[in-house]
């Protein structure tokens, strides 16, 4: 006979993921009219998808062995980058976003994410960066696999510049001269590469060199699901 009082796995799951969002502050009594009508159903409708999804994901790995539920569940450095992620995740619509940080999440159920000062400071840089911010640190880490993977040919310069290499790979930024700019440049300030201007003009095997500093790799390790 089954017990009522027995939690299944992704009930655990569910519970700890539902912990951490239970501790974001809600919207205030004074502007509750306003968003319960414009806000608060899609604003509930991102906080379920979002609760549902880590929840799945959590006891997929727990049935792999790679998660233990009575671990996490006493695991503040877990339960902190829960709270953070959760936060930060319902602030986004951008899928990129989300998958950064529910694959954030996840390596660190796993214990494969950083130190916890590192954890922090990359899910902070996720939530100030664009989709592009990481779209296109993905592409200089590895431009050559990243082509691969793309199942495009990488560009043949004899000369190029890396500016030129990002609008061949993303041509939605091709009139995007001041934007490539910004985020070249943030992502230089944040240590994730070093390379100076992205509009260098240099040889093609240079244009597709690895540009990524060891700190940017570490995030992008964080970040991924592979």
């Amino acid at each position: 006979m089954n017990n009522p009082n027995k939690s299944t796995k992704g009930d655990i799951a569910h519970s700890i993921v539902k912990g951490g969002i239970g501790a974001i502050p809600v919207v205030g009594a004074l502007a509750s009219e306003i968003f319960g009508l414009i806000v608060t159903p899609p604003l509930e409708k991102r906080r379920a998808d979002w609760m549902n999804e880590v929840a799945e994901k959590l006891k997929e790995l727990e049935s792999k062995g790679q998660v233990d539920f009575n671990k996490l569940k006493d695991d503040e450095e877990f339960l902190d980058i829960v709270l953070q992620s959760t936060s930060y995740a319902l602030k986004t619509s951008e899928k990129v976003k989300i998958n950064s940080f529910k694959n954030a999440l996840l390596n660190t159920a796993k214990g494969e994410s950083p130190d916890k000062t590192k954890s922090q400071i990359f899910l902070t840089q996720i939530d100030k960066f664009t989709k592009w911010h990481i779209k296109i640190l993905e592409l200089i880490d590895n431009p050559r696999d990243w082509f691969e993977r793309a199942g495009k040919a990488p560009p043949g310069y004899m000369m190029g510049s890396i500016s030129s290499m990002i609008k061949d790979a993303f041509p939605e930024l091709k009139l995007q001269d001041e934007l490539v700019d910004i985020i070249w440049n943030d992502l230089e300030n944040v240590g994730f590469h070093r390379t100076g201007s992205v509009k260098t003009t240099m040889s093609g095997d240079g244009v597709l060199s690895e540009r990524t500093t060891e700190f940017g790799k570490e995030f992008l390790e964080f970040i991924s699901n592979e």
